[in-house]
């Protein structure tokens, strides 16, 4: 009954926020009028309390608000992890303006997609990314304004940006102007860019009372404490580092320590230096997390609960034993979704549960779905279909709009967001949102992922679109047929990408496609494997064979065509049966 007490709180604490219209902002200075010099965020170079990031989100405010920008605009955000990041999207939100936090690995279509979809009128970004922006600069509408971010003052930007630090550096950081436009409790607060199942990068819509509903969901499920100080090296562009622990410092005062990269090494090295009681993960960290050699630091921190998603089974004891870890906290869920749950009591490889006995409390649900498609498998009366206990389904939440907990924001696309409401679900007129996970309960009620259908898989912690990457490669290797999947790979989280390219001659330069493959992926997107096809399959609608394909893998033992892997340097080196047998005894690392 912890989770039916930690539900109840949540929703009373939704519903007081809702009466008194508060936004993120209003909450955030409340914590700071509570104790304005308590350290907020932390990272490698810098500490800033509530009332630093109070000010500079306040100087932030003011200078778009002098520059034109208006409530409802949208400000493009590509920024690696610092105080910065949260104090720009912060500071904006105080005027009204959504900030589309952009992913820092994109490169070239797909970061003039992400500019465009959320209608950006201006781009903030860092000085490490001045490249990437200039290389897109020219296809980028003249309408939209840049802002650059350097670390000194007196590095000199290139035009037409404007220097950032600079404008800050005058601007108030107190006063914002009285004729602002008042942002509301269930006004839009971000966007969040996520792959969803097929194409190009979605913009997911967050709202101030969904950010809340995140942070506060996890919070009073796990039972942080306002004296917890989290650790996330993960990056502030997901939900994950931007709203689960950057929440818990906005919302409920605590400290949240931050660094600018993941590194295994310094994971419980960084958690003794921060005092972090809490730590966040996803399920390949703990892995390279676990195959660092021993160390001092695995017994000195203080993390008391580790919490993430992805956690394999296989390594689970293994982890929270070495590290001395007394509680794991594994959650599901899609930044876009409403279909949320959460392992809170410690049940090895269970990403949730859901009560048999009050199933209403909760109304999310696995159904009957072609595994390959996603497509619910309706009963004669037309409607879904509940999975029993064991029985592989489709985990799909109930929608009801104006319900925090239960409404469905979508995508800034429309047309996106609709492929995700499935209807008459289990009465005639009733909606959910459909995940597009494969999932399984036991008896208990405990669920389980099995698995993701449709076009994407998940590698190194990111959603990779197969279109996506089948439309830049197929550009690559002068637009012959080209099929991309992931396959599993023993003792590995997630599903790595497999690339098969018709190519019967085998006339494609591998090596100059390596250096291509740099400039247009980021890389957990680029194939692991690559498979030239001799001959090439087609369905009755003429569409490529990939589930045939997905099942037969890499291995060399059944398949014919060429094999290709990539090694740590990036080069693609052939499958042989030999390696392929190091691949499956896990002595070769991806």
């Amino acid at each position: 009954f912890r989770a039916l007490w930690a539900y109840i709180k949540l929703l009373l604490l939704t519903r007081k926020l809702e009466k008194k219209n508060l936004t993120i902002a209003d909450i955030f200075q409340k914590n700071t009028a509570k104790h304005p010099d308590k350290i907020a965020i932390v990272s490698e170079t810098q500490a800033w309390t509530f009332r630093n990031l109070h000010e500079f989100s306040n100087q932030v405010a003011n200078v778009f608000l002098t520059h034109g920008y208006k409530k409802s605009d949208v400000v493009g955000v590509m920024l690696g992890n610092c105080p910065e990041y949260v104090g720009i999207w912060l500071g904006l939100s105080k005027i009204g303006i959504i900030t589309a936090l952009i992913n820092t690995n994109l490169r070239g279509q797909s970061l003039l997609h992400s500019i465009a979809v959320a209608k950006c009128t201006a781009i903030i970004y860092g000085e490490a990314f001045a490249q990437v922006v200039d290389d897109i600069s020219k296809k980028i509408p003249s309408n939209i304004a840049f802002y650059q971010i350097n670390n000194d003052l007196n590095i000199p930007v290139k035009s037409p940006s404007r220097n950032l630090m600079s404008l800050l550096k005058t601007a108030a950081t107190e006063k914002i102007s009285a004729h602002v436009e008042h942002s509301f409790h269930h006004d839009k607060l971000l966007y969040i860019y996520t792959s969803g199942t097929t194409g190009l990068p979605k913009a997911a819509v967050i709202s101030h009372s969904r950010y809340v509903f995140i942070a506060a969901g996890i919070h009073y499920t796990l039972g942080f404490e306002q004296n917890d100080i989290f650790y996330t090296p993960l990056p502030l562009y997901h939900t994950a580092g931007g709203i689960m622990s950057m929440g818990q410092a906005l919302i409920f005062g605590c400290t949240v320590a931050i660094r600018k990269k993941f590194s295994a090494s310094s994971y419980f090295a960084d958690c003794f230096k921060y005092n972090a009681t809490v730590g966040q993960y996803i399920g390949e960290m703990a892995r390279y997390i676990l195959a660092t050699p021993l160390s001092e630091n695995d017994h000195k921190h203080k993390v008391r609960m580790v919490f993430g998603n992805g956690l394999r089974p296989q390594i689970w004891p293994r982890f929270t034993e070495r590290f001395n870890i007394s509680k794991v906290g594994e959650f599901y869920g899609a930044t876009e979704g409403n279909a949320n749950i959460m392992n809170h009591d410690n049940t090895v490889g269970a990403i949730g549960f859901v009560s048999r006995i009050l199933p209403q409390i909760y109304p999310i649900s696995i159904i009957r779905a072609d595994p390959d498609t996603g497509e619910p498998i309706r009963g004669p009366n037309g409607l879904c279909q509940l999975c029993k206990p064991q029985e592989p389904g489709v985990f799909i939440g109930k929608i009801v709009p104006g319900n925090p907990a239960r409404e469905f924001l979508g995508y800034v696309d429309q047309t996106a967001s609709a492929k995700k409401v499935v209807y008459d679900v289990f009465k005639k007129g009733d909606m959910a949102f459909i995940s597009g996970d494969l999932l399984v309960s036991d008896e208990k009620g405990y669920l389980y992922f099995i698995d993701r259908t449709g076009d994407t898989f998940r590698w190194k912690g990111e959603n990779v679109s197969t279109g996506e990457v089948e439309t830049q490669l197929t550009t690559l290797v002068g637009y012959r047929d080209t099929i991309v999947y992931g396959v599993t790979i023993p003792n590995t989280e997630g599903r790595a990408g497999m690339a098969a390219i018709y190519d019967p001659e085998r006339q494609l330069d591998l090596d100059s496609f390596t250096l291509d493959l740099k400039k247009v992926l980021p890389v957990y997107a680029r194939p692991q494997f690559l498979r030239f096809l001799t001959k090439i399959d087609l369905t009755g609608t003429f569409k490529l064979r990939k589930i045939d394909l997905q099942k037969e893998g890499y291995d060399p033992n059944i398949i014919t065509d060429p094999l290709y892997y990539q090694t740590c340097t990036g080069k693609y080196e052939p499958i042989s049966k030999e390696v392929y047998s190091m691949i499956c005894r896990n002595e070769l690392k991806f």
